[in-house]
């Protein structure tokens, strides 16, 4: 077995149900795509291929290339596959590791409600029935973490593509690169999904009838409430924690001072 086989052996049988399973599906695409299997200007094999030969879901698959898509190495077209755009870059990007949920939060805000009002002015129909998609996957209550996950990012680099502006559309993939590779941040949203799941949907609907629209005002408003929001459940994921970790130690105390 040649270390491919191997790869995809400890991707299909030893990872079935992990939570990062599609940042391994990931990895091993980029393995290829560096080997030539795809290259530059190709167009890569389906989703259910993919997800045939790698043993998974194509849920898997599609976030697996949606996170190659925020990196910049492949483009997802509507209708079609994914294209590979450039090989992988070989240095590491610690900083993208190192950034906490707040700060993240706090960038989106900064950024990503220009990009939407940009994106109102600008938006194909191709582009909305995209939107249109990612917002009926995450409607879905049996979905997976990992499926809102891969709803969620469609939604945002699908409206920052349709901005329109290449410097918006890179800055924009460079925050969610930083969201997608932070295990903090992974780890704080995931907690804060806990506490927002409805009210992040209602926020995204309200997103997309704004760039269905047309409204730049609209837009721009909207994604600045949702991201506000985003911002007090990332603070309510930490109070939570702060209270847990508290408790902890007083419990700790307890049984030492008081054991018999």
């Amino acid at each position: 077995m040649d270390q491919a086989q191997g790869n995809l052996a400890g991707i299909a049988q030893g990872e079935a149900h992990s939570p990062r399973l599609y940042r391994k599906v990931a990895a091993h695409l980029l393995d290829e795509i560096r080997a030539g299997i795809h290259p530059v200007g190709t167009r890569m094999p389906a989703e259910r291929d993919l997800s045939v030969v790698m043993g998974v879901s194509r849920p898997v698959v599609r976030e697996a290339l949606l996170a190659l898509e925020v990196m910049g190495i492949v483009e997802v077209r509507v209708g079609s596959r994914a294209y590979v755009l450039r090989l992988p870059e070989d240095e590491p990007r610690s900083c993208a590791a190192e950034v906490t949920p707040m700060e993240l939060a706090q960038a989106r805000l900064i950024f990503e409600g220009e990009a939407a009002s940009l994106a109102a002015v600008n938006v194909t129909d191709d582009e909305l029935v995209r939107l249109e998609s990612a917002v009926a996957e995450m409607r879905r209550e049996d979905g997976t973490f990992e499926d809102w996950q891969a709803a969620l990012t469609d939604f945002h680099m699908t409206m920052a593509r349709a901005t329109r502006n290449v410097a918006v559309e890179r800055g924009v993939r460079d925050l969610w690169e930083m969201r997608s590779r932070s295990p903090e941040c992974r780890r704080m949203l995931e907690e804060a999904r806990n506490h927002n799941y409805r009210y992040s949907l209602e926020q995204h609907v309200e997103i997309l009838a704004a760039l269905k629209g047309r409204d730049p005002i609209r837009a721009r408003a909207a994604v600045r409430m949702h991201l506000e929001g985003s911002i007090e459940h990332v603070l309510m994921a930490i109070e939570e924690r702060a209270v847990a970790d508290a408790r902890a130690r007083v419990a700790e105390m307890r049984s030492r001072y008081f054991s018999r």
